[in-house]
């Protein structure tokens, strides 16, 4: 199957990205695809090897679910490659241009649900970390 890619441009440079992307105080205020979402915990230890959970949970308590993985690949403000407990990959790069910090993540999809929402719910989340960043 065919990866997906998501991307954004965040008008902040690339130290204050990395270490929004990467602290947990941060994860658990950007990580969520909408307002009825959020993410009460985050584990982090973003180095090559390490490992990585983030709580995700819907505001009314109806459901909720542990997203995780370790690093592949870790390279310091440049590159996050990680492989989620299901044995799918992800890969983000970021690249600092005049002062912005563009973000490119290409992951493997997941056969239950439309490729469509699986770009759109991970797109809405990069969209909130772009949104999150600028404004803190």
């Amino acid at each position: 199957m065919e990866k997906i890619t998501i991307q954004a441009t965040v008008n902040a440079p690339i130290d204050k990205v990395w270490d929004f992307w990467g602290t947990p105080a941060h994860i658990t205020q950007w990580c969520s695809a909408s307002d009825d979402w959020h993410t009460p915990s985050a584990e982090n230890d973003l180095r090559t090897g390490g490992k990585f959970t983030t709580r995700m949970e819907a505001k009314d308590g109806s459901f909720g679910f542990d997203f995780g993985g370790i690093y592949d690949e870790v390279i310091h403000h440049k590159l996050i490659a990680y492989t989620m407990e299901d044995g799918r990959t992800v890969k983000i790069t970021f690249e600092e241009k005049e002062g912005s910090t563009e973000i490119v993540e290409t992951f493997d999809p997941e056969s239950e649900n439309p490729i469509d929402m699986q770009r759109d719910g991970w797109q809405a989340i990069l969209d909130n970390f772009k949104a999150y960043t600028e404004k803190n």
